[in-house]
């Protein structure tokens, strides 16, 4: 069991937004086919999901069909242009070059592949998304604000990532409503961030420029009794704890804002508490 004594502050009011991690278009891209054909394996066959890549490496071939002739119609054609290239004009030659060439997937960024559509042997349409490739760290989170008043006052944000607080960076305030919320992109980097994934939900606390009176301690400090009420235990002598019940606001996303039911100066179990909250 660890405590610590508290203090009273002006801390930032936090409110917590609902968001999720979605790709940086500048760090992850799609691959997709430009024409229709069918799925060949690249060199080092294709790439799984979770797999490292590099920015150019050839991950599949598209073998195109032409006008629904199959391939060796366009390669006997191609042929006897060839064969006649003396008196056919060279644009009709490559044309035909064109139609029998493997299109090249290759993969725009460096990065992991977060998610994989294809098999050995596929036919695919053109435009089709094939390959998605993301940056691990390097991450968007987009949170849904229904107030325009807290989407204009940002001081900060922060995401818990297990144990670990991650920071935010605010990009930007979108201007057009979304399910009758503004989207507000922020940029996270760090190796925590590879523990999220693209589309997973997180919580987003965004602190504003307005300032509340209370005192910050660990979220892990905070429990509940039995009529489910938040609670924190205080260490009023040698091995002796007392309940406090308290009325709590989110701070950072590990810490939280004590308003009422602490004082300054109060020693509070920040460790082990739950263990604690289970003698009776």
């Amino acid at each position: 069991v660890r405590t610590s004594p508290v203090a009273a502050g002006e801390l930032p009011r936090t409110v917590e937004l609902t968001g999720k991690v979605v790709m940086d278009p500048n760090a992850g891209g799609k691959v997709q086919a430009v024409v229709a054909g069918r799925i060949t394996p690249g060199p080092k066959g294709l790439p799984l999901p979770g797999q490292q890549v590099t920015k150019g490496e050839v991950l599949a071939y598209v073998t195109p069909e032409v006008g629904g002739k199959n391939r060796s119609l366009a390669e006997s054609r191609l042929q006897r242009l060839r064969e006649l290239s003396d008196t056919v004009p060279r644009k009709l030659i490559e044309e035909a070059e064109s139609a029998v060439a493997n299109e090249q997937l290759r993969a725009p960024v460096s990065g992991v592949i977060a998610s994989a559509h294809v098999v050995s042997g596929q036919v695919v349409e053109a435009r089709e998304t094939l390959f998605e490739i993301v940056n691990p760290d390097r991450m968007l989170i987009e949170a849904l604000a229904y107030d325009m008043a807290v989407a204009t006052d940002i001081s900060g944000a922060f995401i818990a990532v297990g144990d670990k607080q991650v920071p935010l960076r605010l990009l930007g305030v979108s201007r057009s409503l979304r399910e009758q919320a503004l989207p507000i992109n922020f940029r996270a980097e760090g190796a925590a961030l590879a523990m999220l994934a693209v589309g997973q939900p997180v919580r987003v606390f965004v602190q504003t420029r307005k300032k509340v009176s209370g005192i910050g301690i660990p979220s892990s400090a905070v429990v509940k009794n039995p009529a489910n009420q938040a609670i924190v235990w205080v260490k009023t002598a040698p091995e002796r704890f007392e309940p406090r019940t308290v009325i709590v606001e989110p701070l950072d996303g590990s810490n939280v804002a004590v308003t009422s039911g602490l004082q300054p100066g109060d020693r509070v179990a920040v460790r082990s508490a739950t263990l604690i909250n289970q003698i009776r």
